[in-house]
């Protein structure tokens, strides 16, 4: 490369770069303007700890999340939200800033989804309120801004809108419609999208145990440690038990979750349910009443107890310095126990909707459970297979019957002399 090309290369080089700075300034320019709001926060002075109450609208359905010893859901009987939800969509709002700001009359609202009230483009009204249910601040969320990409997406093909990247809204009655960069995609009046979905949790089953309504379809498995085989309950005649299929019902809800929460709990749940009981080797019972599935999900109701030991029976021959060691280990454990038993008893006060796929392996009648029995051939079967071998040798008290003799052939029929058998023998004197 000469001197005259390495010049060449290095205007191209700049003259690209500029207009890679005047393109992405041009973008910017996209989310600015000459307003004054443009950077301020879009609620300005939000006191995020006075909100007590949010009410979250659009058309006809309307989502109440109410402050009280914990953030809940009153359209769940007052089950307990997801704290990181709502305090994260509290804690956005309040840093939010508008990026384009612009004075729109009434009638181009509707363009823009920011109309109150019923209707297909309705806004998502949210309304703040403090624990005397005062209105500190009210948002109208709008149509989502979205950003298309000239480069093809690793993710495929993201249409024609592209993806949001942020969203139209509207505060309060103010005149001024807002460009902010938060799309805000999960607010919405969805009891089931605020619901805290943490849930209880069986570890090292020690029992399992299911009661039919049809007693017959019952049963129980046990182990005598956590490393054993299970064992089938009072086990009849010829049952035996398939290990691989108890293994798929031996640890149920074991990482388990919900879809909802029953707003009125299924007849079926308390009446006529399928109980399920679980020891552990932690001393923890737990009974679950299932209700007939419906729409994928099972209405589902629990309750636990446990019996927690306060001391430790020491071993024997066992060193002072090895105690002291053991004891404190055994107060942390049963510590957390109890924090576990205290925590799961709280999921008693509900009934829950839950995935057919969380349920459907344990619910496993008896029969299931058993190996296979390989069919027998019939009995005809065994006396076509057995007809060979007998037939030779009749039993001595059989009476045989004699075998009749073979006819002979008539003279007609019969076979001429083969040429090698003697000629007939003649009277003396004939020729």
């Amino acid at each position: 490369m000469n001197r005259k090309q390495l010049i060449t290369l290095l205007v191209l080089v700049v003259l690209i770069g500029g207009a890679c700075l005047m393109l992405l300034r041009n973008q910017n320019k996209s989310w600015e303007g000459a307003n004054p709001a443009l950077g301020k926060k879009l609620l300005g002075e939000f006191p995020v700890n006075d909100v007590g109450h949010i009410v979250i609208k659009q058309g006809t359905n309307e989502l109440n999340l109410a402050k009280k010893d914990v953030w809940r859901v009153r359209e769940r009987n007052n089950y307990p939200a997801d704290y990181s939800e709502v305090s994260g969509f509290l804690v956005k709002l309040q840093d939010l800033k508008i990026v384009q700001d612009e004075k729109i009359g009434p009638s181009q609202l509707s363009r823009l989804s920011l109309t109150p009230g019923p209707g297909t483009n309705a806004a998502v009204v949210v309304d703040f309120k403090d624990q005397s249910d005062k209105t500190i601040k009210s948002l109208l969320l709008g149509k989502k801004h979205m950003r298309k990409s000239d480069r093809p997406s690793p993710m495929g093909d993201l249409g024609e809108q592209g993806w949001p990247d942020g969203r139209y809204v509207k505060v309060g009655n103010t005149e001024n419609v807002s460009l902010v960069s938060e799309a805000f995609e999960k607010i919405e009046p969805k009891p089931e999208q605020w619901l805290n979905k943490d849930f209880f949790k069986i570890e090292k089953a020690r029992s399992v145990g299911l009661t039919f309504p049809n007693a017959t379809n019952s049963w129980k498995l046990t182990r005598d440690t956590e490393t054993a085989e299970w064992k089938l309950a009072e086990a009849k005649p010829g049952e035996q038990l398939d290990a691989s299929k108890a293994s798929g019902v031996a640890n149920p809800f074991s990482s388990a979750s919900f879809v909802d929460v029953a707003i009125n709990a299924p007849s079926e749940t308390t009446d006529k349910p399928i109980v399920a009981t679980v020891d552990t080797f932690d001393n923890f019972n737990y009974t679950l009443k299932v209700g007939q599935k419906t729409n994928d999900n099972y209405p589902l109701a629990m309750s636990v107890s446990a019996q927690l030991p306060k001391e430790r029976t020491p071993g024997k021959d066992e060193k002072p310095e090895d105690k002291t060691k053991l004891d404190k280990e055994f107060k942390e454990k049963q510590k957390k126990l109890e924090e576990k038993l205290a925590q799961e008893k709280t999921f008693e006060n509900w009934v829950y909707l839950v995935s057919s796929w969380t349920v459907d392996p344990l619910l496993k009648e008896r029969s299931q459970l058993m190996v296979e029995k390989k069919e027998e051939p019939k009995k005809e079967e065994k006396g076509a297979a057995a007809e060979p071998s007998g037939a030779s040798e009749p039993k001595k008290d059989e009476t045989t019957l004699p075998v009749p003799a073979p006819e002979l052939p008539k003279k007609s029929e019969a076979p001429k002399a083969e040429s090698s058998a003697p000629p007939p023998a003649t009277k003396s004197g004939e020729k």
